[in-house]
């Protein structure tokens, strides 16, 4: 074999150490957007049944749930905490009777590690109208 082969032979071995290199790289980056899009949709998945679950307690309001001034929390399982608070913003009367306008909040809350304070929450505000609290 002549020098100029040997030669030849050897720069088609990095050629391929290169190539080989540059395809790893947007493997790399490949799997990133994977993993991104993997988190970013179970993120999303929890946001929407917290979601869910926080609209559940805000029907209960007025419904089920007096509407008086307070808070209250309690355990939805999978690891969702909630949490209603309610407090009056502005009174009126109305025939005989005082009626009250309050501010509704509900949270609903889970733990992921991936957000800054361990936890992730969503947060429902509201208006509602109920009588004066005894």
């Amino acid at each position: 074999m002549s020098p100029r082969h040997a030669r030849e032979r050897g720069f088609t071995l990095i050629e391929v150490l290169v190539a080989f290199v540059i395809v790893m790289l947007a493997l790399g980056v490949v799997y990133e957007g994977i993993a991104g899009g993997i988190e970013a949709t179970r993120i999303t998945n929890r946001t929407e049944e917290a979601l869910s679950r926080a609209q559940s307690h805000l029907a209960a309001v007025g419904h089920g749930m007096r509407i008086a001034p307070g808070t209250q929390a309690g355990d939805d399982g999978s690891l969702f905490h909630w949490q209603v608070h309610i407090v009056p913003e502005q009174s009126g009367h109305r025939g005989q009777g005082v009626i009250v306008l309050y501010r509704v909040e509900v949270s609903e809350s889970w733990p992921d590690i991936a957000a800054q304070g361990g936890r992730r929450t969503v947060v429902l505000r509201t208006q509602r109208l109920g009588g004066a609290a005894e």
